[in-house]
């Protein structure tokens, strides 16, 4: 429990690094964007290979679609919800839309898209492996343009630098206790509720990337996003075929 909790703090502790570089670098949108990029192919690389291929091979093909749909459902509800509280745009770099936007709101949205993320690297240490070292990887490079892109935004929307980083300081200790969870809660779990627990994280995270990532990287850095995130695929799959 506690390796897999730790491991989800590391990962986590990324949208600390770049909340900061959100706030204090002069970063430009075009760079965040770029950056998004990357971590969007970073992410499909190791929901692709280390989740549901592994959740495919542990479980079959029925729990392993179930997983995907159901994940994305889910998502998607909770995704919409948030939406419409104020937390819409969230990782926008310009504030766009978050003028006036609830700091629950955005919290509960920075912790939506990051349980996912946290759960799939505990579930990454079920019986009795390592660490997935490309989820623990995808997750951290993921996370800094996630929370540096959204830390820019609401900065620039209003909200306190003491706000921004105690709101992410929450979300890495909740991704913390995802992934201590996600270990402790399936240690005794048959195959076929792992691979459907692994694809639902995967379906999540696809879907977060679809709805919130990929727009905010196209918007920003323009027709470089599709080069930028084959880049972070490969980079992931070389990590990935290398561990």
């Amino acid at each position: 429990m506690w390796e897999a909790a730790f491991w989800g703090f590391v990962g986590g502790a990324a949208l600390l690094v770049g909340a900061a570089a959100g706030l204090w670098l002069p970063v430009s949108t075009r760079v965040i964007g770029g950056v998004m990029a990357v971590g969007t192919g970073v992410l499909v690389s190791a929901l692709t290979f280390e989740l549901t291929e592994e959740a495919y091979q542990r479980a079959g093909g029925l729990p392993a679609v179930l997983g995907l749909l159901s994940g994305s459902l889910v998502f998607f509800a909770g995704d919409w919800w948030i939406d419409h509280r104020g937390g819409n745009r969230r990782k926008s770099p310009t504030g766009q839309h978050q003028a006036g936007s609830g700091g629950t709101a955005l919290a509960l949205g920075a912790l939506l898209d990051g349980i996912p993320e946290s759960a799939a690297i505990g579930v990454s240490l079920l019986g009795g492996g390592s660490v997935g070292v490309a989820v623990v990887a995808a997750v951290f490079l993921s996370n800094i343009p996630e929370s540096m892109s959204s830390s820019a935004g609401m900065r620039k929307a209003g909200h306190s630098a003491r706000f921004i980083m105690a709101m992410w300081l929450a979300v890495t200790v909740a991704s913390a206790i995802a992934a201590g969870l996600g270990y402790v809660l399936l240690g005794s779990a048959s195959g076929s509720v792992v691979g459907y627990i692994q694809t639902f994280a995967a379906g999540a995270i696809l879907t977060m990337l679809a709805d919130t990532m990929v727009p905010e990287a196209v918007e920003h850095a323009g027709r470089l996003v599709g080069l930028l995130v084959v880049f972070g695929f490969v980079a992931a799959f070389l990590l990935s075929t290398a561990g």
